[in-house]
């Protein structure tokens, strides 16, 4: 049966008492995938409480199934990083089932930092899944901002599942070089790969990760055109649900998404920008917070993820995170509420006349370096900002 955001708390109180909602589903103890040396830094790290979520969190199945039913279930995120399994199911990128059909292993991309969303219908962890509901409403309508949902919290403190190294979510930062699609499929078994866990294995190739989602049988859509489904051997579809006619299991925001690529994203910096009236009463906000964000070197770090992080791809995530590394524990709110009023990507700083230091200068450089060498047209190439030193 369907909950209703009023019996949530009551059926966790059964449950709990009763011990109906299984823990883990031998996902993290029984887990077939060979975990990387460096997964065990955040397995200490958690604290969030974590229970399987079993709940029909919609009235066409449980989280697992990844139902979405109106666009204000993707709840808006920021930071990372995160796993991104849109794409996966047959090969280059597949999702290989386990003997028993319960879970798939889905080779999924990594996105080191950038806006991300969460379905909300699909949060595994069933105590974050009543905390974001009691939040946000049942359908997520009440936190459509950016990092206003809890969920957001957790997946950037990496506590939404004990030992992850990451987690699955829906981000745009590879529909420029992998599209976005949808083709219907009738009922068959397919991964809910929402909110999973994930983890790099020694063998997987540069920029991607190994995720343990769990499966669901009925009817779905994947993120391509003219798919064919179901897969054969063994393998499934990493998919979602949308009952309704348009059937989008992805976001489709109103406006431009500041820092998103392709037709979502906002432009870069250009003549045509115009800063509407109001905002440029954040800049003392956008430069303070651009100056105290630093890492260990002194490098102001929301200049130099502003020079990788809009003119990257899905293929060059090591730059990213190279540019980004420590972002997530910063403060950008008036970055973010800026650069969404100008409607602009990586912009804020040369609009507020925020100075970056001579170290932070250096990185940028380097950065725009490295970016030039792999044949990626630079934000100082394209506007002649963020250029370094």
């Amino acid at each position: 049966m369907f909950v209703g955001k009023r019996a949530l708390l009551g059926v966790l109180a059964c449950a709990v008492v009763s011990g109906p909602l299984a823990t883990a589903e031998a996902g993290l103890a029984k887990r077939r995938i060979q975990v990387s040396p460096g997964s065990a830094r955040l397995a200490v790290r958690h604290a969030t409480p974590f229970r399987f979520n079993h709940l029909q969190t919609t009235p066409y199945g449980p989280a697992r199934a990844n139902v979405v039913l109106a666009p204000s279930n993707f709840l808006p995120c920021r930071g990372g990083p995160i796993a991104l399994c849109y794409y996966s199911g047959p090969e280059p990128a597949p999702c290989e089932l386990t003997p028993d059909g319960r879970w798939a292993s889905c080779e999924c991309f990594e996105i080191p930092y950038g806006p991300y969303y969460v379905d909300i219908n699909a949060i595994l962890n069933l105590y974050v899944y009543l905390d974001t509901v009691e939040a946000c409403g049942q359908d997520g309508a009440g936190c459509a901002t950016a990092n206003s949902a809890p969920v957001c919290d957790v997946i950037n403190r990496g506590e939404l599942v004990p030992g992850a190294e990451m987690i699955s979510t829906f981000s745009l930062a590879c529909a420029p070089e992998e599209g976005i699609g949808q083709t219907n499929c009738p009922e068959a078994l397919y991964a809910g790969c929402m909110t999973a866990p994930c983890w790099t294995t020694p063998d997987a190739a540069p920029g991607t990760l190994t995720c343990r989602c769990p499966t669901y049988d009925g009817p779905f859509q994947i993120g391509s055109f003219d798919a064919t489904c179901p897969l054969d051997g063994g393998l499934v579809w990493s998919a979602a649900y949308n009952p309704n006619e348009d059937g989008k299991t992805f976001p489709d925001p109103p406006f431009c998404v500041p820092d998103a690529p392709g037709g979502f994203g906002c432009p870069l910096l250009d003549e045509a920008t115009v800063v509407p009236p109001g905002a440029e009463l954040l800049c003392d906000e956008v430069c303070a917070e651009y100056e105290t964000c630093r890492n260990a070197d002194d490098v102001e770090i929301g200049y130099t993820c502003d020079a990788t992080l809009c003119t990257s791809t899905c293929t060059d995530p090591d730059l990213v995170a190279d540019g980004c590394n420590g972002l997530t524990e910063c403060d950008v709110t008036a970055i973010v509420e800026f650069e969404l009023a100008v409607g602009c990507s990586c912009c804020a700083s040369q609009l507020c006349g925020c100075e970056p230091s001579t170290a932070t200068n250096a990185a940028i450089a380097k950065l725009d370096a490295e970016q030039e060498a792999r044949g990626i047209v630079t934000q100082c190439e394209v506007n002649g900002t963020l250029c370094g030193d």
